[in-house]
């Protein structure tokens, strides 16, 4: 790393200190007018600095919805680059999962083992307002990107399996594992009763999202009490997953139990064509409104089935009942009439259906990434953000600017 190696001593000269937000480089001039189409009324976050060292998913997540909402968004990569680029589909160094996760974002590559590359990456926490770390509990600091390399207004998140402190701080851990520990997979059991982790990184995106929503919190904070003062926070996949499923975890508690299910029969049928039709039911009414447009309308006399707790009890007698109904026409069929019936039901997607599904294309809900490398990548929109089409960065395409930018900024 040579010119950024020189240029790392020269920066760690400069001192602390955190310039106003509207300094702007010409590059994240450009990302955050170009590439989508929110308006700057959406940008609240125009000129802040971020500096993104997480990998994976969380902790980048959190940094592309700053970059979304106007942040300058600095990605610090190893030089063998974050891991998310290996997997997925790849091309030229870009991956699907990378891409998803690191639009509208500069890298910068250093090399942490190395005492040039740590004085590099602390001038940069140096001129951060927001610092995202997703290392080992600890390590952060050993390498200069603790909360103490930060200015005294920073905030300074910290994302990790099992959160800073307590017996599992250092136990390792990934999206699976968090689903597991944190009782999600336990609620999804297959038909044999085998549980399953939910088909995508659900615990990475939550704890992302909830990472998100924690840094605004103190960002706000900041804006109404500007005393100096450091806000740090700790984000866990852990904590994450078990707030997505508060309710189970309350009522299980209450009771001491596995509660009963809520609405049986609520689920998924098979129809004669193949697809699977989605079942909703929230009200008593609704089953019976069920019952006589699929043309079983004695079901709901009988006292089996009475009412969604009995029917929970007798569910082994009822389900194949419906299973059998469902078999004898199309999806398209059932979702005639249940929409008829004002019934909430859906045929059971694959993302290829729901690209192409004519709701979806009518509201806008997916744009296009033209990114290097993969080409056009579809991409669903940021919800309440609009449209975010900003590319994901090369691998250190952005390390000696930033480094040049660094100079300028000491004068």
């Amino acid at each position: 790393m040579g010119m950024a190696a020189s240029a790392a001593l020269r920066v760690m000269r400069m001192g602390g200190g955190s310039l106003p937000y509207s300094s702007l480089s010409d590059h994240h001039r450009r990302m955050t007018r170009g590439g989508n189409a929110m308006d700057d009324g959406l940008k609240p976050y125009r000129g802040l600095r971020v500096l993104d060292a997480g990998q994976g998913i969380a902790g980048p997540y959190c940094g592309m919805l700053l970059a979304a909402a106007g942040a300058d968004v600095i990605k610090l990569e190893p030089p063998e680059g974050d891991w998310s680029r290996g997997l997925s589909t790849r091309r030229d160094g870009h991956s699907v999962m990378h891409t998803t996760f690191n639009r509208g974002k500069r890298s910068v590559v250093l090399d942490l083992k190395t005492p040039e590359g740590r004085q590099a990456a602390s001038a940069l926490a140096a001129r951060a307002d927001v610092l995202i770390e997703a290392f080992r509990p600890g390590v952060a600091a050993r390498l200069g990107l603790g909360p103490d390399a930060t200015p005294e207004n920073a905030v300074c998140l910290s994302i990790s399996g099992f959160g800073q402190q307590g017996p599992h701080a250092e136990r390792p851990c990934t999206d699976s594992v968090a689903q597991a520990y944190s009782g999600l997979v336990a609620l999804n059991p297959g038909a044999d009763g085998t549980p399953h982790k939910v088909g995508t990184f659900v615990s990475d995106v939550v704890a992302g999202i909830s990472a998100f929503a924690a840094v605004q919190a103190a960002l706000a904070q900041r804006q109404l009490d500007p005393t100096p003062r450091r806000r740090v926070l700790d984000v866990s996949l852990m904590a994450g997953t078990a707030a997505l499923i508060a309710f189970p975890i309350a009522e299980s508690g209450l009771l001491g139990r596995t509660p009963a299910a809520l609405n049986v029969p609520a689920g998924s049928y098979r129809a004669a064509c193949g697809r699977w039709v989605m079942l909703a039911l929230v009200r008593e009414a609704e089953f019976v409104a069920l019952c006589q447009t699929i043309g079983v309308p004695e079901l709901p006399k009988d006292p089996r089935f009475e009412s969604f707790a009995a029917r929970d009890q007798n569910r082994d007698a009822l389900l194949p009942i419906l299973r059998e109904v469902f078999a004898r026409e199309t999806a398209e069929h059932w979702l005639r009439l249940l929409h008829g019936a004002r019934l909430m039901a859906e045929t059971v997607n694959t993302p290829l259906d729901w690209l192409a599904d004519h709701h979806v294309q009518a509201v806008g809900a997916a744009g296009t990434v033209q990114q290097p490398g993969l080409g056009a990548v579809p991409m669903p929109n940021l919800p309440g953000l609009g449209p975010w089409l900003a590319p994901a960065p090369a691998m250190g395409a952005d390390t000696e600017a930033v480094l040049a930018e660094l100079r300028a900024m000491a004068g």
